[in-house]
């Protein structure tokens, strides 16, 4: 039987075992066992937190949002203006943590789960939302809504297209280049309606 108390240690190690496996293979492809392995327990203990494999794919699809969402919080918390905050939104997308090769190869492979999985739709569907939501809630303090709108699904695909191309790409990501080309885009886009910003550096 679980030890008394060890159920969230064990439930951690578990979806982290989830997303390193996920990583390595860049697909949904792997087993309850690969999983409980790399986690350091047996397959019954796994199937004893998680009553099936979907369930520890959705809890690591939970898990990494989380963490998007503290980074987000935690860029912004210092920001003043409404660029600042976009800029903040930007930096935590684009951030090492997000950038990491498992963490890539996972949101991939769950915008793929996405469309087979209701719960995993739902779940970005949310994700994507609040981003979009928080970009258009900045951008209409700079130019009118319906643009800010437009400015924010770009942003947003820029973003996308870019962890696109790391995970197709053997080479370490230049995040500060890639961060600047977001800044630039959002900078350029804004003056073509009269915002004029200072270069991103």
């Amino acid at each position: 039987m679980p030890k008394v108390g060890q159920e969230p240690a064990r439930r951690a190690a578990l979806v982290s075992a989830t997303i390193s496996e996920i990583g390595q293979t860049g697909s949904l492809d792997v087993t309850v066992g690969q999983i409980a392995k790399r986690a350091g327990m047996s397959t019954a203990l796994a199937h004893y937190y998680f009553s099936t494999k979907d369930a520890i794919f959705l809890a690591a699809m939970r898990h990494i949002l989380t963490e998007f969402g503290r980074l987000v919080r935690t860029r912004m918390a210092s920001a003043v203006t409404p660029i600042d905050r976009l800029n903040a939104i930007i930096d935590a997308s684009l951030s090492r943590e997000q950038f990491a090769d498992e963490i890539v190869a996972a949101w991939l492979v769950f915008y793929v789960q996405a469309q087979h999985s209701p719960e995993a739709g739902r779940l970005l569907r949310v994700y994507a939302r609040r981003l979009h939501s928080n970009m258009v809630h900045n951008l209409s303090m700079l130019v009118p809504r319906d643009r800010a709108w437009d400015i924010a699904e770009g942003t947003a695909s820029m973003i996308d297209g870019i962890y696109i191309r790391h995970a197709l790409q053997d080479s370490a990501p230049d995040r500060p280049k890639a961060r600047a080309l977001v800044r630039d885009y959002l900078r350029l886009t804004l003056a073509e309606i009269g915002v004029r910003l200072e270069r991103a550096h």
